[in-house]
């Protein structure tokens, strides 16, 4: 299927080829016609899957076609969950809007919103914003809803894991009852299905791929080490395999800014980006990263939700995430729109409880690697066996059958563990990745 066949305007149809995308891709031969009919949506998408595209594109069709917006009014409200992608969203407005006559601004905190106001007094059909921002401007007088047509609430899992649940009911009740919603969620938990219930009016619902999949274009393994060795096997990884371009997650902020420093006086430029970082710095930081000026980039999970970087080759966990949904996300920032990715975990005795999670989540068992030179004194204990998905529907039928045929497990079928080679003593000199052994479950 081509864009042309998706009911698309020849100025939408004329950006898209421009960015230089030929086929659409599954969310978006889904969504873009439910969302052109006036239908409300509920779609789930993996990250890297084009979902933006997916509501962005519709939205600039179905306003250009009706009446501009008036001042202080808006037309079509897009919430996302943090600063980082509600650039990337308004970046996608301006990209794909380019050759049609409509208005559109981002809002969010940190930064001064006098701006912000400017542009609202003039009017908007599309405003992109985070929570807090959005109802700090409605207190003011700024911002009115009552010509808003859509309502798009974007990454509502990520939201209701940071606490936006009762800014969310807050800004509902402000809204006309009679709007189109469009609800993207990289999951559909329980909550999220109970938050639809309150939002959603016969929605179409859209699950381009089973529940916290990974990327399957996107190559894992695990490294072994001990804990106090992570920072220099980081170092050693990015000398030798020459990475230009890593994305590395920390769990904490205290983290981020440590392993940065650490780099840096390795002599490996490097910057971190979260929640404590202006929003200045992080743009920053962002544009450097992007722009080949910044090797390694350390974000904790909330700043990097939204981050696009076109053909990002790798991103590395120096920490295993708490929440194992969490772990699909950091790897879905590499292998975006089809592109070949690679993601690497460095894991410590004490964290094989988040690795079981995240194998369980993801249904494959992750190959391992070890380090020469730092082979842990405190080995990682043995995967334990899969369990079978409580998923149901055809989507979870299929993950079943992959998971029954041995599919993207470590070696062969069902839960085999990783046999760890010999313990070496360390030595001077050049330390070099290998795999581990072959063999059977210890």
């Amino acid at each position: 299927m081509t864009f042309d066949e998706l009911g698309l305007s020849a100025p939408l149809l004329r950006a898209v080829k421009e960015k230089g995308y030929t086929e659409p891709s599954p969310i978006q031969v889904q969504a873009i016609p439910a969302v052109l009919s006036g239908r409300d949506i509920m779609a789930a998408a993996q990250t890297g899957t084009g979902k933006t595209a997916g509501f962005v594109l519709p939205i600039l069709q179905l306003l250009s076609a009706t009446a501009p917006s008036h001042p202080h009014r808006i037309r079509a409200l897009i919430i996302t969950p943090t600063r980082e992608l509600a650039a990337q969203v308004a970046d996608s407005v301006a990209t794909y809007g380019k050759h049609l006559p409509l208005k559109s601004a981002v809002v969010f905190g940190g930064v001064k919103i006098n701006p912000q106001i400017t542009a609202l007094r003039k009017g908007l059909d599309i405003l992109i914003a985070t929570p807090g921002r959005l109802l700090d401007l409605h207190q003011q007088g700024e911002v009115r809803f009552n010509e808003l047509e859509i309502l798009v609430l974007d990454e509502a899992d990520r939201m209701l894991d940071m606490g936006f649940i009762h800014d969310i009911r807050r800004i509902l009740k402000l809204l006309p009852a009679r709007r189109q919603n469009l609800l993207f969620s990289a999951t559909f938990a329980n909550e999220i299905r109970q938050l639809t219930k309150t939002i959603l009016h016969e929605p179409v619902e859209v699950e381009v791929s089973p529940p916290n999949t990974t990327a399957e274009r996107v190559e894992q393994w695990v490294y072994p080490v001990d804990k106090k060795d992570k920072s220099a096997v980081l170092r050693q990884l990015v000398v030798e395999k020459d990475w230009q371009q890593v994305l590395v997650f920390s769990r904490t902020k205290h983290g981020a800014n440590k392993l940065a420093q650490q780099l840096e006086k390795a002599g490996i430029n490097a910057a971190a980006i979260h929640g404590n970082k202006s929003q200045a710095a992080r743009t920053k930081a962002l544009a450097g990263f992007k722009a080949g000026k910044i090797r390694v980039l350390v974000a904790t999970d909330i700043a990097a939700r939204g981050l696009d970087i076109a053909q990002l080759p790798q991103v590395v966990n120096f920490d295993l995430p708490n929440v194992p949904e969490d772990y699909v996300h950091r790897i879905g920032r590499t292998g975006r729109a089809g592109a070949a990715g690679k993601a690497y975990s460095l894991v410590s005795a004490d964290e094989i409880k988040q690795l079981n999670d995240i194998q369980q989540v993801i249904q494959r068992h992750l190959p391992r690697e070890y380090v020469d030179g730092f082979e842990p004194d405190h080995e990682v204990p043995p995967s334990a066996p899969l369990r079978k998905p409580q998923v149901h529907g055809r989507a979870g039928q299929q993950q079943h059958k992959r998971a029954a045929e041995g599919q993207h497990t470590s070696r062969g079928r069902g839960s085999e563990g990783h046999n760890r080679p010999q313990q070496r003593n360390r030595r001077p000199g050049r330390r070099s990745v290998r795999p581990s052994l072959g063999g059977n479950t210890r």
